[in-house]
């Protein structure tokens, strides 16, 4: 079942700023070639990342719900993550939903492989972003929604989830999870990607809690000829 309302949320439960608050405050804008194998991906970004921290919007946002601009830059889990989606083999047209988009380069690269993919974000600014790069590599075949893992959508479940760092902080892993279990379909799998950061020990232990099969694996990626990171993919499924 296809989602509903795809740009709507309970601004009062999820403040992120809206996008009037915050576009034309970017500053410059890079255009980048993002090389994951053997293809190449074109990916609009803010040159700088910082300059948000001083919004007013921003800080409005960060003292209701510690809200951080995280969507401008490109990841190194989001880098890991496309790489396996493109050593995956996929059925063509198979539903996958992004969870926090930010730019768009995992949800991109499964649309290079002929999956449907839904981009979702809780920030608007993101989907904004993630929606113009999907259309600047030539797809189309995409739909966006605002959605925060804190508040599921009901009565949709998907075959394939998305997602890349994600598990930055404690107090995401408890709805996270909660939000795998309730929208991935049985026999489904969800790809995540992490960089090991500080909580990703709970998040294993949380996963084995919820009975929830996973598998590991050990990742690299980073800029060509720039810095290596190391990180976990984590193959969750759905029994």
């Amino acid at each position: 079942m296809q989602p509903h309302n795809n740009n709507r949320m309970d601004e009062a439960l999820y403040p992120a700023p809206p996008p009037d608050a915050i576009l034309d405050k970017l500053g410059p804008i890079i255009r980048e070639k993002v090389i994951v194998e053997d293809r190449t991906f074109i990916i609009d970004h803010p040159t700088d990342s910082d300059r948000l921290l001083d919004n007013t919007a921003v800080r409005t946002a960060f003292s209701k719900d510690e809200y951080m601009p995280y969507w401008t830059d490109i990841w190194p889990a989001s880098r890991m993550l496309a790489k396996e989606i493109l050593h995956e083999t996929w059925t063509p047209g198979t539903e996958a939903l992004e969870v926090g988009c930010g730019l768009g380069l995992s949800g991109i690269t499964a649309l290079a492989m002929g999956l449907k993919v839904t981009f979702s974000d809780y920030d608007p600014c993101a989907l904004r972003f993630a929606s113009d790069n999907a259309k600047l590599n030539g797809f189309t075949n995409f739909t966006t929604m605002l959605l925060d893992w804190r508040a599921p959508p009901e009565d949709w479940k998907v075959p394939v989830i998305l997602a890349a760092d994600l598990i930055y902080e404690m107090r995401n892993l408890t709805p996270l999870i909660a939000f795998i279990k309730k929208l991935l379909q049985p026999g489904g799998v969800c790809l995540l990607t992490d960089v090991d950061r500080v909580p990703h020990h709970a998040f294993r232990k949380a996963l084995q809690n919820e009975r929830l099969p996973f598998t590991m694996k050990k990742m690299k990626a980073g800029e060509p000829g720039g810095r290596k990171y190391v990180g976990t993919l984590y193959r969750i499924q759905h029994a």
